[in-house]
């Protein structure tokens, strides 16, 4: 699928002499869903910026759609909705007036019908007339991805849209980036909610200190990187684990009555059938066991986890 955002060895220095992006290459493709994840400070919101025109790079290139961010602003900037973290917008205009106006920035034509699709699918349509101040924060932000979507971009950037939102509204959002996906929208979304990311996204990119360590499918990275775990409930308990079972690195919790066993979902051999057999020569029995895969932020944690 060919790539709608280019970005090639992109870094960003600010004036005091901080570093927040280092040789940043990433390529997003036309019509995917793209999690970007990282820890606070990580360099996700300037990246971002920089896409978006918000800030400039100090080195490298950008490209959205073929056109370059520096050279072309105007016509990458078009493709472009950005819902920003923070929550912009006259307070005191109302819904309708408010998505209105965010088009006609952009340059384009006045649309009421399009406008009034989008109130609609974000569930704003009855609150067209209300003033923002009278909203909810989960309807301020909906109000947000509104006037992103105001212009018709092909790119949707969505940085932390679901905080402070509630759980209900969280679903119906996600209902609108699946539609706005099936439409051809290509979704970049950042989030503190992993699990958002687990069930959305097609791939999953990791930025640790300005660099991205890391690019997969979101299929392929939890089967490479993840672990499984097998918990042991025993029969009795257990004060200690015996010296002759150090070399499985076992877990011993709940006051001793349970062992958990990580191991590789990819390599060769798991190990746990000469574990089971050791823990019979050690005289521990145990009555039951489960298994429970390693989900995404298992991984993301251990990724980013300072060395």
């Amino acid at each position: 699928m060919p790539s709608i955002i280019s970005v090639s060895n992109l870094s960003k220095t600010y004036g005091s002499g901080f570093k927040a992006l280092n040789n940043v290459n990433l390529e997003i493709a036309r019509g995917e869903i793209f999690a970007l994840l990282g820890p606070n400070g990580a360099g996700k919101t300037t990246l971002i910026s920089i896409i978006c025109g918000i800030a400039n790079l100090t080195e490298g290139r950008v490209t959205v759609g073929g056109h370059d961010i520096n050279r072309d602003y105007r016509a990458a900037r078009s493709l472009i909705g950005l819902v920003p973290q923070e929550l912009h917008t006259d307070a005191f205009e109302s819904v309708w007036a408010t998505v209105s106006f965010s088009r006609g920035l952009f340059g384009k034509p006045k649309n009421p019908d399009h406008i009034e699709k989008v109130l609609k699918d974000l569930s704003l349509w009855d609150k067209k007339d209300a003033k923002i101040v009278t909203l909810s924060g989960g309807m301020k932000r909906r109000v947000m991805i509104a006037k992103a979507l105001s212009h018709e971009p092909q790119i949707l950037f969505l940085d932390e849209p679901t905080a402070g939102v509630d759980v209900e509204l969280r679903k119906g959002m996600w209902e609108v980036v699946r539609t706005l996906q099936g439409s051809g929208v290509t979704i970049i979304l950042t989030t503190h909610y992993i699990d958002e990311a687990e069930e959305m996204a097609d791939r999953v990119g990791v930025i640790n200190k300005g660099e991205i360590i890391l690019v997969e499918d979101k299929a392929k990275l939890m089967q490479k990187l993840g672990r499984k775990r097998l918990t042991l409930h025993l029969q009795g308990t257990i004060d200690a684990i015996p010296p002759a079972l150090a070399a499985y690195n076992l877990e011993l919790s709940n006051q001793g009555c349970e062992l958990t066993y990580n191991y590789d979902t990819k390599g060769e051999r798991t190990g746990i059938t000469s574990l089971l057999g050791d823990l019979r020569a050690a005289g521990i029995r145990f009555s039951d066991l489960d298994t429970t895969q390693s989900s995404l932020e298992d991984i993301f944690v251990s990724l980013v986890r300072s060395p």
